[in-house]
């Protein structure tokens, strides 16, 4: 028996300094950061809490935090979204569907403040995450942003819409196996997101490696 059908877990907002400061704990933990330069202020999460963002986690049934996500409003020409910063699993909790708890979570936070479009960022080199985002979720890379943490840090830039059930991927589409070389890479998802295409699905290949699949935008 795996322990996701022993254990009972529960999404929660997170509303007390003790929480804030045990998500900063649970954040470092997972990204094995050492450096406080790097660290979470858990004061910011209380800000963020107080004032229309989403801190949410996720207690197991001893009421340990065992998973934990952060965002806040930003707003473009397009209208306010929701973007969420970031989320985080215990190391001996991933791939018991507590990610998608977290992002559902998110979504009713963002929701209750009126938002109706969430974004994140994902490193489009790994191949589970895009797919967790594109082919479980629903959401849809519309942008590129190329070494947006410094050098190596090439992110996709993805938006879900939260009033809407999970779109069909569409007929037709553009194939994209994904190259060894993060240059390629970089320059073939810049080059069909210039061409008014959208990444709707990543999915794993027969031989290992994995492919996205690009579709013209579904929505303005």
């Amino acid at each position: 028996m795996n322990r996701i059908s022993e254990v009972s877990f529960r999404a929660v907002s997170l509303t007390t300094a003790a929480r804030f400061a045990e998500a900063s704990t649970l954040y470092r933990e997972v990204f094995g950061y050492l450096d406080p330069a790097y660290g979470l202020n858990p004061r910011l999460l209380g800000a963020l809490a107080s004032n229309g963002g989403s801190v949410v986690g996720i207690l197991d049934e001893n009421d340990l935090l065992v998973a934990f996500a952060y965002g806040f409003c930003g707003t473009d020409r397009r209208g306010f979204y929701h973007y969420s910063q970031s989320a985080v699993v215990a190391s001996d909790q991933q791939g018991h569907g507590l990610g998608r708890m977290l992002k559902h979570a998110q979504r009713e936070v963002a929701l209750s403040h009126g938002m109706s479009r969430m974004r994140w960022t994902y490193d489009p080199a790994q191949i589970r995450n895009a797919h967790f985002n594109l082919d479980v979720l629903g959401a849809r890379g519309r942008w590129f942003a190329p070494d947006m943490y410094g050098p190596g840090t090439d992110r996709v830039i993805v938006e879900w819409d939260l009033t809407r059930e999970q779109p069909a991927v569409p007929a037709g589409l553009t194939e994209l196996v994904v190259p060894a070389d993060a240059g390629e890479l970089r320059r073939s998802f810049e080059e069909l997101l210039a061409k008014g295409l959208i990444a709707v699905s990543c999915r794993r290949l027969a031989d290992g490696t994995g492919a996205y699949y690009f579709g013209p935008a579904d929505d303005a």
